[in-house]
C-alpha cells in the first residue's frame, strides 16, 4: 500500500516576508512555483505569466482594484460566494480562504471544499484531525485544496495526511532559501527503478555473523522488499515477510535483509549500510515491477545467525553477491514476483536485482577506481 501520488502545487506567501519580499518572490519564480500570494497589489506588479498572482482580501470589503491579480482569495462569509464574485468581475478567478479555528469554521471549510474551484485553508490548532475531516469531505470533489504552513516539517506532514494530503502547500517563509526547501519536499518523487534479471551462479554456507532485519513502519506488499547487496554496483531484491511460514506468524512490516555490512538504498541516489539504519531512517521499498516508495524504519534487529552467500551474474556480466541468514524463510524475488526461498536456490535460477552502476563514497555515487571483491 502506498500514498496517492499526483502533482502538487508550491505556493509562497509574501505577507510576512518583510524586507525579503523581493528575494523570496524571485526565488519562487525561478523555481517555477505555481502561485505567489500577497495582500499588497504592488507585490504582484511585474511578475511573469508563469506564476499565478494571488491577492488576499484582508478587509471586510473587496478593494476597488485587484491590480495584476489573476486570483483573489476572499472570505466567503464576508465577501460572498466565489462563483458569484467571479461572475461580477470578469477575468478574475476567486477562491475561498477559511481559517479553521473551531467546529463552525471546520463545517464552513468542509462546505467550501465541496463547492469551490479552490480553497485555501489555515489550521490554527496543533492537531491534524481537522485536515483529515476536510480531506474526507472533499473526496470526489473537483476543487483544489491548498493548506497554509509555517515551516517545512509541517508541510511534510500535511502532504501525507490521509495518504493523500492537500493539492498544494502555501508556505510563509522565514527568508530566502525556504522556497527551495519547500520545492524539494513537495516535488520529491519516487521514480521507478530499472530492475534486471540475474542468474544465480552459486550458493555456499559461510559460517556465522550478524544479520539485520529491517522493520519498517509500513505494511509491505507480497511483491515488495528492499534491495540489498555486498557490492554497491549490484543489489538483489529481498522480499518482505508477507508470505506464510509454518512455524511463525508473518511480519508484513519486515524484511530479513542480510549481513550488517550490506548495502541498501536509502533513496534513489544514496546507499546505506544495513548497520547504519536507525529508527526514523528512510529506506526504499521496491516492487517486482520496479515501482518504489520511501518507507520509514521503525527498528533494525541485529542478531548472530548462520549465513549463506548467494552469487549471481547480470546480463552485462556484472558479478553480484548477497549474504543472508542461512534459513529457507529468507526469500528473494524473481521475475514476475516469483518468491524464492534462499536455501533452495540453485545455479541457473533467476532473481531480480538493480545495477546502480557507480561506485560509492559514504553512500554517494562517485566515479573513481574501486574494486569490490
Amino acid at each position: 500500500m502506498s500514498a496517492v501520488t499526483r502533482d502538487r502545487d508550491c505556493w509562497i506567501d509574501l505577507r510576512q516576508a518583510g524586507e525579503w519580499r523581493r528575494e523570496v518572490a524571485e526565488e519562487a519564480v525561478h523555481l517555477r512555483f505555481e502561485a505567489i500570494v500577497t495582500d499588497d497589489p504592488a507585490d504582484l506588479a511585474g511578475l511573469p505569466p508563469t506564476v499565478t498572482r494571488v491577492l488576499v482580501v484582508t478587509g471586510d470589503e473587496l478593494p476597488d482594484s485587484f491590480g495584476d491579480a489573476d486570483l483573489v482569495l476572499a472570505d466567503p462569509e464576508l465577501h460572498g460566494d466565489p462563483a458569484r464574485l467571479a461572475a461580477a468581475h470578469p477575468g478574475i478567478r476567486f477562491g475561498s480562504r477559511v481559517d479553521v479555528t473551531d467546529a463552525a469554521s471546520l463545517d464552513l471549510a468542509c462546505e467550501r471544499v465541496r463547492r469551490d474551484e479552490l480553497t485555501v485553508l489555515r489550521f490554527h490548532d496543533p492537531t491534524h484531525i481537522p485536515l483529515e475531516i476536510v480531506l474526507a469531505a472533499a473526496d470526489g470533489a473537483d476543487g483544489r485544496i491548498i493548506t497554509e504552513v509555517t515551516g517545512i516539517d509541517e508541510a511534510s506532514v500535511h502532504l501525507t495526511v490521509l495518504e493523500r494530503g492537500p493539492d498544494g502547500i502555501l508556505l510563509r517563509p522565514g527568508g530566502p532559501g525556504d522556497a527551495t526547501k519547500l520545492a524539494e519536499v513537495v516535488r520529491r518523487g519516487s521514480p521507478d527503478l530499472d530492475l534486471v534479471t540475474l542468474t544465480v551462479t552459486g550458493i555456499r554456507h559461510v559460517g556465522s555473523g550478524e544479520r539485520a532485519c529491517v522493520d519498517t513502519c509500513s505494511h509491505l506488499g507480497q511483491d515488495e522488499g528492499i534491495l540489498v547487496g555486498s557490492r554497491s554496483r549490484g543489489l538483489l531484491l529481498c522480499v518482505s515477510e508477507t508470505h506464510p511460514l509454518p512455524y511463525m506468524p508473518m511480519r508484513p512490516f519486515r524484511v530479513n535483509a542480510g549481513a550488517i555490512m550490506s548495502y541498501t538504498l536509502a533513496d534513489h541516489q544514496r546507499t546505506r549500510y544495513l548497520c547504519e539504519l536507525r529508527a526514523g531512517s528512510t529506506v526504499l521499498a521496491v516492487r517486482a515491477d520496479g515501482r518504489t516508495r520511501p518507507v520509514t524504519v521503525g527498528r533494525v534487529k541485529i542478531e548472530t545467525r548462520p549465513l549463506l552467500a548467494i552469487d549471481a551474474v547480470a546480463p552485462n556480466g556484472e558479478q553480484l553477491n548477497i549474504i543472508v541468514q542461512d534459513d529457507w524463510h529468507v526469500r528473494l524475488l524473481g521475475p514476475g514476483g516469483v518468491v524464492h526461498n534462499s536455501t533452495e536456490l540453485k545455479p541457473g535460477d533467476e532473481v531480480l536485482g538493480h545495477l546502480p552502476g557507480r561506485e560509492r563514497h559514504v553512500g554517494y555515487p562517485i566515479d573513481e577506481l574501486c574494486h569490490e571483491l
